[in-house]
């Protein structure tokens, strides 16, 4: 046994005992019977409930070398009444691949996440999902990307509009390259969401809507997301270079904040006329309909 599943043992025995003494006999519909030394469950009771043996459940609270499943362990975790960071936990302690509960994507975000992005302007901001779709942007992301070409789209998912664009109006400018890499990316996602309806309909419908996602999808690659510099243009301003970063949000798992910053000094004077003309540019655009637009 390793030293990381030593470490590990002796942890997921502790947490189990603390998660099962908060849970009463009156939780699960128990009567409290006599002589109960705990007001939490009993090893027993535990096994019962989840439909275990007894001795399978106590050498796994006793923190023994033994091999759980992740139907043995969601039995557990219904039982003890764990909640989703609760259950994450008990599979990482349990060294079992943790899968979310399906169709867990989150849709929308919290003023205070709004908020942080909104204070990153004049620098571009957008909340994605692990599927690329699009939950909040800031003021100048919609300066960039909010063009009447990709409104007219109508769906507020970044693949799906780079993917039906007619290649001379899609903001990317080396599409060819960078539209391989956010499929490999979302690839990588997918694995945690295979046969979940949402997801298959919506893998369904871009391979129908573009063959050429059809065809890149069908190639397998897989990979993670991470830092990039990526040119755009802009009709009003012509082309902009800048880097990407991705920041994970607490408590909003598969989701990230993509911040772009201007990779050079002409990018950068790009970006502050683009804010300070905003209204008069695009006028078809305006901050809280683009923002619903986006939202869906």
């Amino acid at each position: 046994m390793g030293t990381r599943t030593q470490r590990r043992r002796p942890e997921l025995a502790a947490f189990l005992r603390t998660k099962r003494a908060r849970v009463t006999p009156a939780d699960v519909g128990m009567p409290p019977g006599l002589r109960r030394r705990t007001p939490g469950l009993r090893r027993e009771e535990v096994a019962q409930l989840s439909g275990v043996g007894v001795t399978w459940y106590t050498w796994l609270e006793q923190g023994r070398p033994i091999n759980a499943s992740p139907q043995v362990l969601d039995a557990v975790a219904r039982t003890l009444r764990l909640d989703p960071p609760e259950r994450e936990h008990l599979y990482r302690l349990a060294e079992v691949p943790f899968q979310p509960a399906a169709e867990s994507l989150v849709r929308q975000v919290s003023p205070e996440v709004q908020g942080i992005i909104d204070a990153l302007d004049p620098m571009l901001a957008v909340v994605y999902n692990s599927r690329y779709d699009v939950l909040a942007t800031n003021a100048g992301y919609r300066d960039l990307f909010l063009i009447p070409e990709t409104l007219r789209i109508g769906v507020p998912n970044v693949l799906w509009t780079l993917f039906t664009l007619p290649e001379g109006t899609c903001p990317l400018v080396h599409r060819e390259t960078e539209l391989p890499l956010m499929v490999a990316t979302l690839r990588s996602s997918y694995g945690r969401h295979v046969g979940e309806p949402a997801w298959e309909e919506y893998i369904r419908g871009l391979s129908a809507a573009s063959p050429w996602f059809a065809e890149l999808w069908a190639s397998g690659a897989v990979a993670p997301p991470g830092p990039r510099v990526k040119t755009f243009r802009h009709a009003a301003v012509g082309r902009m270079r800048m880097t990407s970063q991705s920041l994970s949000i607490d408590g909003m798992p598969e989701c990230r904040i993509v911040v772009y910053s201007a990779d050079d000094e002409d990018t950068r004077a790009k970006i502050a006329l683009l804010r300070e003309h905003r209204e008069r540019l695009w006028p078809p655009v305006r901050e809280e309909g683009a923002l619903e637009t986006v939202r869906g």
